[in-house]
């Protein structure tokens, strides 16, 4: 495993986002279905791509680029870009949503399915909750049933390119029924874990699971 960056000082974006969850910011009390309607309560759509982040943008070369992949698992995984990249690669094209409330229809997606993930590192029979661990030292939770959605993937390409940087690239997970924040940009690790434990948004007043059509933005919704 590699070591963790400690994450940048609270840059004014983040000290606002904060703010936003104590205000409550953004709310509108609305609650809908995915089936019912494509763009969730509160939302907004763009053409563009905006780029938030904590201030701090790893340059991660494919040459130095690892995944681990541990914990309540049955097979551990240490896989070097090759060795990603030699796994099922998948294409989806699913919608993102921002909980600051822009939302990006039709982003078209490759690369390695969580499912598949799954099946190559046996999650344990007590395995409930998964940790992202981002290089930036950005880190959030998931439910195993959330990373394990039927679209939700390891991504290395958008729109038939190589993922950005700025974007999460060289790979970053989606899980495109959840608001974004929940998918990790610039991939480290991956731990499987018996407990939850929130991550760096979810212990800063932001909702422990956030499901866009439920609109839970923050802690209490």
């Amino acid at each position: 495993m590699t070591d963790d960056t400690d994450p940048p000082a609270e840059s004014k974006l983040t000290r606002s986002k904060q703010r936003w969850a104590r205000e409550g910011k953004f709310l509108t009390g609305k609650v809908a279905r995915p089936d019912e309607q494509r763009l969730p309560p509160g939302q907004h759509l763009t053409r563009d791509w905006p780029v938030l982040d904590l201030g701090l943008m790893p340059n991660i070369s494919q040459a130095r680029w690892r995944l681990d992949v541990y914990g309540a698992v049955e097979q551990p995984i240490y896989w070097t870009w090759e060795q990603f990249l030699a796994q099922p690669q998948t294409q989806f094209v699913s919608d993102i949503h921002c909980v600051t409330t822009w939302s990006r229809y039709d982003n078209q997606w490759e690369g390695l399915a969580t499912r598949d993930l799954l099946a190559a590192c046996q999650p344990r029979e007590d395995a409930r909750f998964v940790v992202l661990h981002s290089h930036d030292g950005y880190t959030t939770n998931l439910p195993l049933e959330d990373f394990a959605a039927e679209d939700a993937l390891l991504a290395h390409r958008w729109s038939g390119q190589p993922l950005e940087q700025e974007h999460g690239g060289p790979v970053r997970l989606v899980v495109p029924h959840l608001y974004f924040w929940k998918s990790a940009k610039w991939l480290q690790r991956i731990e499987f874990l018996t407990e939850d434990a929130p991550g760096y948004w979810e212990v800063r007043g932001y909702h422990n699971r956030g499901d866009p059509w439920a609109e839970q933005r923050y802690s209490g919704d």
